[in-house]
């Protein structure tokens, strides 16, 4: 009589044999029934995000301008317009004042800013947070274009930073003549650091105490508890903050426009003044067009880049 039961094992792992490869491919058919609903959100997105891109690569590859022939009958150059931008000595000039001013208002400026706005503004009292907080996010959420003239009108030479120097027996220099890049940076950071300080407010707020106090009571100092504790525990925040906030800033415009018009010269020319320069003022939209190629080139890297930092975390 024991005979049977390997038969029956045998029925039983061919029967779980049979079905496992089904397994994989019942799977995938609820994945896809499940993504069935985002076809709609994914065709609106490739149509106003990818469709877009792909334009602009294209106007990039041809001669079309403002004015002209060409303005009605634009015509394929293929890389004529990158040969040109590249071979331009305006452009590498435009790209590391780009970066500088990228790195030294967004990647620096804002973030650390906001970082310890926000570690001060949790260890006060509520009225001087309440203040420091207006004050903060007022800037951030002005229109760009009011925020860019109180800026304009802050550092101008007989604006509010030199009539307080004035005050106090100290002749200011002309910020946006003298000192143009500089000038954009601070106002950048004065302007953005809010985001910084609300993300990190609200990271902050998912660090335990205990652990803080544990480390107190071991001897821990402030500057420790900082690098060894808060910062590891809300490097994932960091770090999408940091693209958030180097994405907005390599798209400012209307801030540097506003200030300096891209000038004295070339001084304070990032690449959307450059772009912009080109396109609209000198007609050229093919060429305009490949510098805000090269922009969104530049964007990818650096989103890349945070994305690899966010994945050991993300997996």
């Amino acid at each position: 009589m024991p005979a049977p039961a390997p038969a029956r094992t045998e029925e039983r792992h061919g029967r779980s044999g049979a079905r496992r490869p089904g397994r994989p491919r019942s799977a995938t058919r609820r994945a896809v029934i499940r993504s069935i609903p985002l076809l709609p959100a994914m065709i609106l997105l490739t149509i106003f995000l990818l469709g877009p891109v792909i334009s602009s690569f294209y106007g990039s590859l041809t001669n079309a301008s403002l004015s002209g022939a060409t303005a009605r009958n634009s015509s394929f150059v293929g890389f004529d317009n990158y040969a040109a931008l590249f071979a331009d000595p305006d452009f590498p000039k435009s790209v590391m004042l780009t970066l500088v001013f990228l790195i030294a208002s967004a990647v620096v400026g804002q973030n650390i800013l906001g970082l310890v706005l926000a570690i001060l503004m949790r260890s006060s009292n509520r009225m001087a947070r309440s203040l420091v907080g207006t004050f903060v996010v007022t800037a951030w959420v002005l229109p760009e274009i009011v925020a860019a003239f109180a800026a304009y009108a802050f550092f101008n030479d007989t604006g509010t930073l030199n009539k307080m120097l004035a005050a106090v027996e100290i002749e200011g220099p002309n910020w946006l003549y003298a000192l143009p890049l500089l000038s954009v940076i601070l106002a950048n950071i004065w302007r953005g650091t809010a985001f910084s300080m609300l993300i990190y407010a609200a990271a902050l707020q998912d660090v335990p105490t205990e652990i803080t106090e544990s480390a107190e009571v071991d001897g821990a100092r402030g500057w420790q508890r900082l690098l060894f504790i808060t910062i590891p525990m809300i490097r994932r925040s960091i770090s999408t903050n940091l693209m958030l906030t180097t994405l907005q800033t390599l798209s400012v415009f209307t801030l540097i426009f506003v200030m300096t018009g891209g000038g004295p010269g070339t001084d304070s020319s990032t690449l959307p003044v450059l772009a912009y320069q080109e396109a609209f003022q000198f007609g050229q939209l093919g060429f305009g067009t490949a510098i805000a190629t090269v922009m969104l080139v530049v964007g990818a890297l650096f989103s890349i880049a945070y994305i690899r930092a966010l994945k050991p975390e993300v997996d």
